[in-house]
């Protein structure tokens, strides 16, 4: 399973510019009108040492998807505009990774004369809100119809989705709301934007402005939701991404970064999700998978293929530090490593799974 996530914010906050960061896509960072994507590698550490264990014929590592649309102004959303058509394309992302500008410089233009993340990400929000509110219009819609014909079902769900709206109407998105799982069931079908987690990204200029009021306020925001937020330098990110891959942790410490932007950021996101990787490994393959933390080990089955987690029968764990540590699969069994683990097991960030099941 890949992780995938958009990428919004306000025009020439650089969100392409971040993006490019993040993918080394080369992207054109001014003036875009269409849709960006691409499909990055995520970077694990661990991959390598299993390799030195497995010697596979093939390594599969997790992905990285990443959607950037263009920027969004003010009343883009309105009336099913041009924003909504946009926002459309990141409907089926995990997560919402807005991109806010926190430096000055009157030599690259931007949407307002003045730098204002609170301003900015409200702005972005009410977009958010405004493209949910019709989404949610639609629906209510079709659903009066059976709920009026005395559809109990469909009144339930009707409540639901006007009880959203409303709050929606008056500013609330709906990550905010707190909705109940019974709620949360009636909306499944909206893929509501306002609802997925929100990652805030601070694209700075300098190091100077990391500690800057704008990088301060951002991180207000950030935490007075529960949400995460990165600093990317974004100009000198995007152009650092280019380079061979083997020169870039050198131009790093430069900056004084240990990681790339795409590091730092898979790992807020992983956090923010609650998504842990675990292992299928061998000589002919090393495969990074992805489940949820507390996901028990027929989800985790059905993450590799459905009839896993339909037949599951037990699961075989051996944990990435006892097998480091000891060598090798055998020295693990030697050492009474290896656990049979049956349905409740929770998996393990890092476990190495083999899973026993009815075809």
């Amino acid at each position: 399973m890949g992780l995938k996530c958009g990428l919004v914010g306000l025009p020439a906050c650089g969100k392409t510019t971040i993006y490019n960061a993040i993918t080394a896509a080369g992207a054109a960072s001014y003036g875009g009108v269409e849709m960006n994507q691409a499909t990055v590698n995520v970077p694990d550490s661990r991959i390598q040492s299993l390799i030195e264990i497995y010697h596979p014929s093939k390594i599969v590592p997790a992905t990285l998807e990443v959607v950037d649309i263009p920027g969004l102004k003010a009343g883009s959303t309105a009336g099913g505009g041009h924003g909504t058509k946009l926002l459309g394309h990141i409907k089926d992302v995990e997560a919402v990774l807005q991109v806010v500008r926190c430096f000055e410089d009157n030599h690259i233009p931007f949407e307002y004369d003045t730098i204002n993340p609170k301003r900015d990400v409200e702005t972005i929000d009410l977009e958010l809100m405004v493209a949910d509110s019709q989404t949610l219009h639609n629906k209510i819609n079709r659903l009066s119809k059976k709920a009026h014909s005395g559809d109990r079902a469909a009144a339930r769900e009707l409540a639901d989705c006007e009880k959203v709206k409303a709050n929606l109407d008056e500013g609330i998105p709906a990550r905010k709301q707190g909705l109940s799982s019974s709620e949360l069931s009636s909306l499944y079908e909206c893929n509501l934007v306002s609802l997925k987690p929100m990652l805030y990204i601070a694209n700075i200029k300098s190091a100077d402005d990391a500690q800057n009021s704008y990088v301060k306020a951002l991180q207000s925001i950030a935490d007075a939701e529960g949400s995460e937020m990165i600093i990317i330098r974004g100009q000198d990110e995007a152009e650092i991404s280019q380079l061979d891959p083997e020169d870039r942790p050198e131009f790093l410490a430069e900056l004084g970064l240990g990681e790339s932007s795409m590091e730092r950021l898979l790992r807020a996101a992983y956090h923010i999700l609650g998504l842990v990787s675990f292992f299928t490994a061998g000589d002919k393959e090393v495969h990074v998978w992805t489940c949820r933390q507390g996901d028990q080990a027929p989800t985790a089955a059905g993450k590799i293929h459905s009839d896993m987690e339909k037949g599951f029968i037990r699961m075989e764990v051996i944990h990435y530090p006892d097998l480091i540590q000891l060598g090798s699969e055998a020295a693990v069994d030697k050492a009474g490593k290896r656990y049979l683990e049956g349905k409740t097991y929770q998996i393990q960030d890092g476990d190495i799974v083999v899973v026993r099941f009815n075809a």
